[in-house]
């Protein structure tokens, strides 16, 4: 018997369906059944009007928010409208400004043009619609197609699946340079098989001097929709495994540890927030349950085994935020944090935000320790011993903060998070 999870593995989902239409017909088609890909159901209202239902994470009624799917048979110049009936958020950065992301394969190929946002007439609503006790909420937007016979793309943020960090990795371990101060491992594997992967990166070191060396610790992905965490990540590493005398001096003086994604089964079937099992893994680090939730487990027993040989300086689990915009953290405080400001948790935030003063907002930075997050990873290290432990919270749409002021974050600025997230650790050593 086969393991139900099977077809979670990356490029293990059932072959499409070849869909046969008659000439001149002028319906879009929809397509969703690839790697990330969600979207459960489309119904045509009228010519140039579709209602689509996105599905939910497997194991649950709920968490519909991450979309990602295909359109073709594209029609150019007439105005579409789309709209998605079962959003579970009152609330959502739609109202505030947030657009959809739209991707032409002509544009791609012929102009070099990305991912870029769309729609006009962008309305969040509750709508009529509804399971139980559950209410939904209604996006809609209208736009235009670029071309005629177009592939086009929707996506609720820039996707990042698990073959473009595959691809990533594989560049860093056949570069000469980099693979000699970054090792990548096998943390484990998931429920479905998939790799979970750790890098070590820091400089060689010489006799004596490797347990002096304080550790950092980083990791991503938890939450699978939560996609600019895996750009930020990327931007993270793109500096740290840099040539720059800044990158150098903090492979010197750290040993980095870096988990890029922590949840590639609900990345790779479209999940926004579940495990296989529907459970959020951002609630289970306290979990002795091996088995079910191998790598917050083990990311736990690696961080521990870390413990033993040097000091952890900082522990950071970073993610995106649907409800808020600019970038901040989440920290943990207790009253004796007064009497050393040294190492006060606040301290590394407010570096971070002299150095990303358009996008990092001290003032949206909390650091209460609530019941409610107890299974969190930065409160389960933190109560490790781990001082300095945080959670990078990066809007979904964008930054409210000086000049760019009510602009979108595009993977440019993503990645620049986690540059400045360099720039800070540095500043702060």
């Amino acid at each position: 018997k086969n393991s139900c999870f099977m077809y979670s593995k990356v490029r293990g989902l059932c072959p499409l369906k070849q869909l046969l239409r008659q000439e001149g017909d002028t319906t879009l088609i929809f397509e969703a059944r690839f790697e990330s890909g969600n979207l459960q159901k489309v119904v045509k209202v009228n010519e140039f009007e579709y209602q689509l239902s996105l599905r939910t994470d497997l194991s649950t009624g709920r968490h519909t928010q991450w979309f990602y799917f295909q359109v073709s048979n594209t029609q150019a110049g007439t105005p579409y409208r789309f709209t998605i009936v079962n959003f579970t958020r009152p609330n959502s950065l739609y109202k505030r400004g947030l657009r959809p992301l739209m991707y032409s394969e002509a544009d791609a190929k012929e102009h070099r043009v990305g991912w870029r946002r769309t729609g006009n007439e962008i309305k969040y609503y509750r709508n009529n619609a509804g399971q139980g006790r559950q209410q939904y909420f209604s996006l809609t937007w209208t736009f235009q197609f670029p071309h005629d016979q177009d592939t086009c793309y929707f996506a609720h943020c820039y996707p990042y699946t698990y073959s473009k960090l595959q691809e990533y990795l594989v560049a860093i371990s056949t570069d000469e340079g980099k693979s000699r101060f970054c090792k990548i491992d096998i943390l484990c594997h998931s429920l479905a098989g998939n790799m979970v992967y750790v890098l070590t990166v820091t400089n060689p070191s010489k006799s004596g001097e490797g347990t002096e060396r304080k550790a950092v610790i980083l990791t991503a992905r938890v939450h699978p929709g939560e996609t600019n965490s895996s750009w930020i990540m990327k931007g993270f590493l793109d500096y740290i495994l840099g040539d720059s005398g800044k990158a150098q001096l903090l492979r010197d003086k750290f040993v980095f540890k870096v988990v890029p994604m922590l949840n590639p089964d609900g990345v790779i079937v479209g999940n926004h927030r579940c495990s296989l099992t529907g459970q959020d893994l951002n609630r289970k680090y306290k979990s002795k349950r091996k088995k079910s939730y191998p790598s917050v487990w083990h990311t736990r027993s690696m961080i521990k085994r870390v413990m033993e040989e040097r000091d952890v300086f900082l522990y950071c689990d970073i993610h995106g935020h649907n409800k808020k915009q600019n970038v901040f953290m989440y920290g943990c405080e207790s009253k004796q944090h007064s009497k050393a400001p040294h190492v006060h948790p606040r301290l590394f935030p407010l570096l971070l935000s002299k150095s990303c003063p358009d996008k990092f907002s001290f003032p949206d930075c909390r650091f209460r320790v609530r019941k409610s997050r107890e299974g969190t990873g930065r409160v389960v290290m933190w109560k490790m011993g781990i001082n300095n432990s945080y959670t990078l919270e990066a809007s979904i749409c964008g930054s409210k903060l000086g000049c760019r002021q009510m602009t979108h974050f595009d993977m440019k600025d993503l990645e620049s998070i986690g540059q400045h997230f360099c720039d800070a650790l540095f500043n702060y050593c």
